[in-house]
C-alpha cells in the first residue's frame, strides 16, 4: 500500500492500458468498437445511483476528482455519495474544496450501489474498509493514472500519461456534456496543481487545462493556500528535528545518492498528515541525492515510506519490489519493522534496479 502524493509519470511504456486521447483510441472509435472512455461515460450516464470512493487519507487529486465528478453527477440529478475509509472526516487542508456536502461516512454508504467508482486508487487495498463495495456494487469503474494500478474492479479508465486523475475526470465531464463551473473547476485545479508539483512536471496540455479552469473563475493563490501554503507553528519545530536528522548516502543508487529521514510518532504528535507529507518536497532539494526517502511512523513498528527521484531513477520499480507502487518519480510502500531495516532494503533495491 502506498501513501504518496502522485506526480506525473514520464514513462509512456506502462503495461497498463492507456484509455484516452491516444491515436489508438481514436482508431478504435472509428472502427466502431467502444473505447474505455466510451464505456466509462455510458456507465456514469446510465447509473441509477453512484458511490465515488477516494483512497484512504485522500489527497487533492483523489478528493478533488471525487468532488468534481460528484458535483457533475448531482447536477444531472443522479443520486451520488462520496466516501473514503480513513480518516472519518475530510482532511483539514481540503475542507475548503466545494462538494463536502456529498461526503457520507464509510459505515453509512449504500451497501449495494448501482455504480461504484474509485478515483486515484491504485489497488483495492487502498480502498480500506470500502473494498467491500467491489463485491456488492452492480458495476465498478476504476479511474486512475497510476502506472502501477493493479487492475481491480470491473471496468477501467487508466491513463498513466495523464498528469493527474482530475485530468481524466475533466475529460469525462466534457464527454458527459456537463459544463465545468467554478466549484468543479476548483476541485480539478487543486488536484492538477498538487499532482504536478505546482506545474513543474506538467506539459502543455496540463497548462491549457489550468488556463481553462482559471477562466471559469479559479483563483489559484486563494485556492491553494489552505492546501499547501499554510501550516501551524509546530510544523517549523518538526522540520528542525526531521531535517536535522537527515542522513545522506552519497554512493547509493549507483552513485546518484539517497537522502533519508524519519518522522516518528513523538515528532509528528499534533500535526496533520498534510504537514508530514510536505517534508519530502523539502528533502528532495538536496543536490547530492537523486532520491529522497521519508519514513513516517503510523504505529508501533509500522511505517509509511515515501520516495521521490530525479531522472533516470525509477522509484516505482523499487517500491513495487518492496510491496508498494506509484509513479516513476513518486512512489511508496508500507513497512513493518525498524526504520533502519527499511532504509537498508531501499538502498539494496535501488542498487539492483
Amino acid at each position: 500500500m502506498t501513501n504518496t502524493r502522485a506526480v506525473r509519470s514520464r514513462t509512456r511504456s506502462s503495461p497498463v492500458r492507456r484509455a484516452v486521447a491516444t491515436v489508438g483510441d481514436e482508431g478504435t472509435r472509428s472502427s466502431g468498437r467502444m473505447t474505455d472512455t466510451d464505456i466509462a461515460t455510458g456507465l456514469l450516464l446510465g447509473a441509477t445511483d453512484v458511490v465515488l470512493v477516494a483512497h484512504v487519507h485522500p489527497d487533492s487529486d483523489a478528493l478533488g476528482s471525487a468532488f468534481a465528478l460528484g458535483l457533475g453527477l448531482e447536477r444531472r440529478g443522479t443520486p451520488v455519495a462520496v466516501s473514503f475509509a480513513e480518516p472519518r472526516q475530510i482532511p483539514e487542508s481540503l475542507r475548503s474544496l466545494p462538494g463536502g456536502h456529498l461526503v457520507v461516512p464509510a459505515d453509512q454508504v449504500p451497501a449495494h450501489p448501482d455504480l461504484l467508482v474509485s478515483l486515484d486508487v491504485g489497488s483495492a487495498s487502498r480502498l480500506g474498509s470500502l473494498d467491500r463495495l467491489l463485491s456488492t456494487a452492480r458495476h465498478s469503474l476504476i479511474i486512475d493514472h497510476h502506472p502501477s494500478n493493479t487492475g481491480f474492479g470491473d471496468h477501467h479508465l487508466i491513463d498513466p500519461s495523464a498528469e493527474a486523475t482530475v485530468v481524466l475526470v475533466a475529460r469525462l465531464l466534457d464527454r458527459m456534456g456537463v459544463a465545468i463551473d467554478r466549484p468543479m473547476a476548483e476541485n480539478l485545479y487543486a488536484g492538477l496543481a498538487t499532482d504536478t508539483g505546482h506545474f513543474r512536471h506538467a506539459d502543455s496540455d496540463a497548462h491549457r487545462l489550468a488556463a481553462r479552469l482559471i477562466d471559469v473563475g479559479v483563483r489559484p493563490a486563494e485556492l491553494l493556500r489552505p492546501i499547501t501554503d499554510s501550516h501551524p507553528f509546530d510544523w517549523l519545530k518538526m522540520l528542525s528535528v526531521v531535517l536535522g536528522g537527515a542522513v545522506l548516502h552519497p554512493q547509493a543508487a549507483g552513485g546518484a545518492g539517497v537522502v533519508c529521514t524519519v518522522i516518528d510518532l513523538s515528532t509528528s504528535a499534533g500535526l496533520r498528515p498534510e504537514e508530514l507529507d510536505s517534508v519530502i518536497d523539502i528533502l528532495r532539494t538536496a543536490r547530492e541525492a537523486a532520491v529522497a526517502v521519508v519514513l513516517k511512523q503510523t504505529g508501533p513498528g509500522s511505517w509509511q515510506v515515501s520516495l521521490r527521484s530525479e531522472p533516470p531513477i525509477n522509484v516505482a520499480a523499487a517500491a513495487t519490489t518492496l510491496g508498494g507502487g506509484g509513479h516513476v518519480r513518486a512512489a511508496g510502500f508500507s513497512h513493518h519493522g525498524s526504520p533502519d531495516e527499511a532504509v537498508g532494503a531501499i538502498l539494496a533495491t535501488l542498487d539492483g534496479c
